[in-house]
């Protein structure tokens, strides 16, 4: 029963997984035909990779014992050729000032996931060695990855407005935290529970952010129509044409 119901959460997990993964497409489909980033920041999709990145390789047989988190190798290295597409797409389209952004954010994080799977693969002998040196830094990136749309929060702030921070982005990220945080506990396994104890309140936090700042702009709207209006439409009425000759009769 135990067994079944892990397997049953690790399927809704990759389910919420993959609509977090894939929440991004309207987001660039908007990139390509304004062939502008706009004001989209390029942080959470770098983060996101180098996650997933770590959970594939925590997933496999080099740092787990055989294929005891195979849903986590499915779903996560899935996650790496989207969030690769995605941050390429974004690097196209970015200004010469957003390319250096995402140069200077990229840059380490590949250097970080070298480091991890060199360690981890020639340093470190056993399972569990490996296991809690990886599973520690997808501690940090798990956190950061849940955390890395808050970085649109001071512009959600600044323009109340939420145009750029997608609520399926907030959504799927709360959902896919809370079921992979129950897999981490069915399966005794702090490294995949722990990351997702934070990322589940974050999400959590980002959706009700989106409530407050969405609520406060329909209200906005409203009420600059019945300032200019008076709530009631106002039509133009075409007026008669005149013709005015040289010498200024009609």
């Amino acid at each position: 029963m135990g067994v079944a119901l892990r397997l049953a959460v690790g399927i809704m997990g990759n389910a919420t997984s993959l609509l977090l993964f894939a929440a991004p497409i309207l987001t660039f489909r908007r990139v390509i035909r304004k062939r502008s980033t706009e004001e989209y920041s390029c942080i959470p999709y770098i983060v996101a990779l180098f996650n997933c990145f770590l959970y594939t390789w925590y997933g496999l047989p080099v740092v787990s014992y055989k294929w005891e988190n195979f849903p986590l190798v499915t779903i996560n290295g899935l996650g790496v050729l989207m969030e690769s597409t995605f941050i390429l797409i974004y690097f196209w389209f970015a200004s010469a000032k957003g390319k250096k952004v995402v140069a200077l954010v990229a840059v380490p994080v590949i250097t970080g996931i070298c480091i991890t799977a060199l360690v981890s693969t020639f340093a470190l002998h056993s399972h569990r060695q490996r296991k809690v040196f990886v599973g520690s830094v997808g501690l940090v990136a798990s956190v950061a990855m849940y955390g890395s749309p808050l970085v649109a929060v001071k512009q959600v702030i600044k323009t109340k407005s939420v145009e750029f921070m997608p609520f399926s982005l907030s959504l799927f990220s709360f959902l896919a935290s809370s079921l992979w945080m129950a897999y981490g506990l069915l399966s005794h396994d702090l490294f995949l529970a722990c990351p997702n104890l934070i990322g589940s309140p974050l999400g959590l936090f980002q959706l009700i952010l989106y409530c407050m700042y969405r609520k406060k702009g329909i209200i906005a709207e409203a009420s600059k129509m019945d300032i200019e209006t008076n709530g009631v439409e106002v039509k133009t009425l075409p007026q008669p044409a005149i013709n005015i000759t040289k010498n200024g009769k009609v």
